[in-house]
């Protein structure tokens, strides 16, 4: 009895995270951060959910039919640095084409996955798959990696499945917006982070990529857009050449 009400208990308290999850990604969805941000803070808080090794959005060039990485909470460069693949190539492409979840017990032992030599480096597992479908135009995939052995269950899966239709729509969102007002808001972020990437690179002998990887983890690890953080350091620059 004991046994079955931990279980039990166990089984409320994930459904109670998956609903929490699926809450905060709406309403990061509804916001008005940039797409960038939308997307890292949902590879995030999905990673957190699925306790997932790596988790990644890639999203299909309309010009090239590749898909590539739009975001991801690893702070690996081989990863980031992974080639486009083609829809229809590997488990990703694959997702997209059929249209369907793809699910891939073991990456570093599957024939059609591309990259197992990384998924080696990686101490990559298992894969799960979704496609991005927006009035059923597949426009991206979203991946979550495990570093052991998972079979993944039928709410996992749909709530995997929820999370790339809510990042679908933030998308799909973003894409009939960007002629507008937004434009020029993303204009004044990117002047903003690059003015907080020089500071950093002055006052802490920095190279321009370690400092963009140094605000990228303080945004995953805050919760907080880059326009926050670039602001917040850049205040404080200010406030110490005022002291001075």
């Amino acid at each position: 009895g004991a046994i079955a009400n931990a279980r039990l208990y166990d089984d409320m308290r994930q459904k109670a995270r998956r609903l929490e999850t699926l809450s905060q990604v709406s309403e990061t969805v509804a916001s008005n951060r940039l797409i960038e941000d939308v997307l890292q803070l949902i590879v995030t808080m999905t990673a957190q959910l699925m306790n997932s090794k790596i988790c990644s959005i890639m999203l299909v060039d309309q010009d090239s039919g590749e898909l590539r990485i739009a975001a991801t909470q690893s702070l690996s460069d081989a990863y980031r640095r992974k080639p486009p693949l083609k829809v229809g190539q590997s488990m990703s492409g694959r997702a997209v084409q059929d249209q369907y979840p793809v699910y891939v017990p073991d990456v570093t032992a599957e024939d059609g996955y591309f990259y197992r030599d990384l998924a080696k480096q990686e101490g990559l597992h298992s894969l799960l798959s979704i496609p991005m479908l927006m009035k059923d135009n597949p426009i991206g995939v979203i991946n979550v990696y495990t570093s052991s052995y998972h079979a993944f269950s039928d709410e996992e899966v749909k709530t995997l499945q929820a999370i790339a239709n809510q990042s679908a729509v933030a998308i799909e969102h973003t894409r009939l917006m960007e002629k507008s007002f937004e434009m020029q808001e993303a204009l004044e972020v990117r002047k903003l982070v690059e003015r907080a990437k020089g500071f950093l690179m002055m006052s802490k002998g920095l190279s321009e990529p370690e400092a963009f990887r140094l605000m990228q983890r303080q945004s995953m690890n805050l919760r907080k857009s880059m326009r926050e953080i670039a602001d917040a350091i850049i205040l404080a620059e200010e406030l110490q050449r005022a002291t001075q």
